[in-house]
């Protein structure tokens, strides 16, 4: 699926231009749906996390019963060496991938005699800063461990986000602020979520059912450094009503500001654009 322009492919060992074929019909991958990424961003010259992004996707292909074929320090150098081909200047998504190939006696379970791996490149714009996105409930939960493979950035997972986002939409918003099994709130249907009260910020806590996100423990490093008090607790739809101020962290963009949850309006507020501002003085920095 090419979302961006001007694609670099890493594919049986060597770069490549443009959106190359990686997968065969009979791959695992292909029927099986046994695939993993992770996506990490160079902005500016620089590739914040690309480091735990990488040993991230080998994690969620271990969780996937997938064999991991490529350090994560040699995917770094791999990476690195695709990124000579984009003008410091361009917004690029780094997105390494693990497939099953094989499958055992049953075809259900992937085989560790072959794995398949790639990284595309995509030269993606960052969302303006002043962008702002609306959020809704939506009726589709998070998973739990139990029947879906929630501790891996797995390719099969996403298709439950896809239902939140169209029915999201459907009801003239951007995005969905979703439950967990309890009826808590995890995530949105695309990111990590914050809330900001009296100076504030609470965030769910980690109940394994959706990923912690990298961007996410980056943003709340630098809140606590920065004196702001950060609280990971179990959180109701109706905080979010009595909200401040509400923020989505993700990778992709970094931080978006929320500008609804359903009839609450919020305004873009000081600590939004204080996180925003800490994460790139933290990603030039070279720390």
């Amino acid at each position: 699926m090419a979302t961006g322009t001007h694609i670099r492919t890493y594919f049986d060992g060597t770069w490549h231009d443009g959106d190359t074929p990686i997968m065969r019909a009979a791959d695992h991958g292909a029927w099986l749906g046994s695939g993993v990424f992770d996506g990490a961003r160079f902005v500016d010259g620089v590739a914040p996390d690309l480091a735990s992004h990488c040993a991230r996707v080998n994690r969620s292909a271990e969780a996937l019963m997938l064999t991991p074929t490529v350090s994560s320090e040699d995917m770094v150098e791999i990476v690195r060496e695709g990124l000579d081909a984009y003008a410091p200047d361009e917004a690029v998504y780094i997105r390494p991938m693990y497939w099953g190939i094989n499958g055992d006696a049953t075809a259900i379970v992937p085989d560790d005699d072959a794995t398949g791996f790639a990284i595309c490149l995509e030269a993606i714009p960052m969302a303006p800063p002043e962008t702002a996105v609306s959020l809704t409930r939506t009726r589709f939960r998070r998973p739990v461990l139990e029947d879906a493979v929630v501790n891996a950035k797995a390719g099969c997972l996403y298709p439950n986000n896809a239902r939140m986002l169209v029915e999201a939409r459907k009801k003239g918003f951007n995005n969905a602020l979703v439950a967990d099994a309890m009826g808590n709130v995890a995530e949105t249907a695309t990111a990590n979520i914050f809330m900001v009260r009296d100076g504030e910020v609470f965030t769910p806590i980690p109940n394994g059912t959706f990923l912690a996100g990298i961007t996410r423990a980056r943003h709340i490093t630098n809140m606590k450094a920065d004196g702001i008090k950060v609280h990971e607790t179990i959180l109701s739809f109706e905080d979010f009503e009595t909200a401040d101020e509400v923020f989505m962290s993700g990778n992709m963009n970094k931080v978006t500001a929320v500008k609804a949850f359903d009839d609450r309006q919020y305004q873009v507020g000081p600590v939004t654009r204080r996180v925003r501002d800490m994460y790139w003085d933290w990603a030039h920095s070279g720390a």
